[in-house]
């Protein structure tokens, strides 16, 4: 059962779907800068160093918290629906998983959909990934991955298209309420729209339409759900209950499995869609501790 710190925000979460249902005259760029994923806008703390990057031509951040071994690196890939989500909404988390990993992060401004549909915003994500390995000179073996929502599934479609060009594969990945099946397939679709407070099946309808821009919803880079799934790192998946994308989760790491990957899925009963981004809930905070725990353990 959730916190009392997590209900709070999961009755914050539903105030505010409820208010975005009243409103809905925003523009995309006064949408853009009201975004708020989480219960609340988190700083990064004061003590972690944020440096701009050009990482392979993409507008990128590095992310040092005191101490970090600088050897070793996590590529993060925001959330927001494809369309939503900055250093603003989610630089607290991704610095936060480098402290708690003991690695540098490199935050990643990818392209946008509407205006930059698919496979605009894999293509940046991969040129980072270039960037790491061919400029930055950084081994496969020290760099992991990890992403939440439309982020963690950019960083499966990245293993899939690494896999199939032969590339070598980061140490490990983490993916956070993974975006994989753009169909909108999963039981939890229909079965979780009353838990979850923060996503209706409309929503995610309207972003996958938008980023996909008439491209099959199958497509394996857009929803690698429906890729072939053998050959990738060591994942770790968290998702909550209170989510529609649960399925998604739980389909992925059941493909993974089944193609001899190594897969641990965490599934919290109760917690909304990205959990881990409400700084201040146990749940948080328990999650963050587990992540980092994974790619200390990984990332040579």
């Amino acid at each position: 059962m959730p916190s009392p710190q997590m209900d709070k925000v999961l009755a914050t979460l539903r105030r505010r779907r409820q208010s975005a249902a009243d409103d809905s005259a925003a523009t995309l760029a006064e949408a853009r800068a009201a975004f708020v994923p989480a219960d609340a806008l988190h700083p990064i703390p004061a003590d972690v160093t944020v440096a701009e990057a050009n990482a392979g031509g993409v507008p990128a951040y590095w992310l040092d918290a005191p101490g970090v071994d600088r050897d070793r690196a996590v590529l993060f890939l925001h959330g927001g629906g494809f369309q939503f989500g900055s250093l603003a909404s989610d630089g607290e988390l991704a610095s936060r998983i480098g402290r708690s990993a003991g690695t540098r992060v490199l935050f990643l401004e990818y392209r946008l959909a509407p205006e930059h549909p698919f496979p605009a915003a894999l293509d940046d994500v991969r040129s980072a990934w270039r960037w790491l390995r061919d400029d930055q000179g950084m081994p496969a073996a020290s760099l992991g991955v990890a992403g939440d929502s439309a982020g963690g599934g950019l960083a499966a479609s990245l293993l899939v298209a690494g896999r199939d060009a032969r590339e070598e594969p980061p140490a490990a990945v983490v993916l956070l309420s993974p975006t994989v099946d753009l169909t909108g397939s999963g039981r939890s679709m229909t079965e979780r729209v009353k838990e979850d407070p923060i996503s209706t099946p409309e929503l995610l309808s309207r972003l996958a339409s938008d980023y996909l821009h008439g491209a099959d919803p199958r497509t394996p880079l857009a929803s690698p759900l429906f890729a072939r799934l053998d050959g990738l790192p060591p994942l770790l998946i968290q998702v909550g209950t209170a989510d529609l994308l649960l399925s998604d989760a739980e389909r992925l790491a059941e493909a993974a499995r089944r193609a001899g990957v190594v897969v641990t899925l965490e599934v919290g009963e109760g917690l909304p869609h990205v959990y881990q981004l409400n700084a201040g809930t146990p749940e948080a905070a328990e999650a963050t501790h587990r992540i980092g725990a994974f790619l200390h353990t990984h990332l040579g």
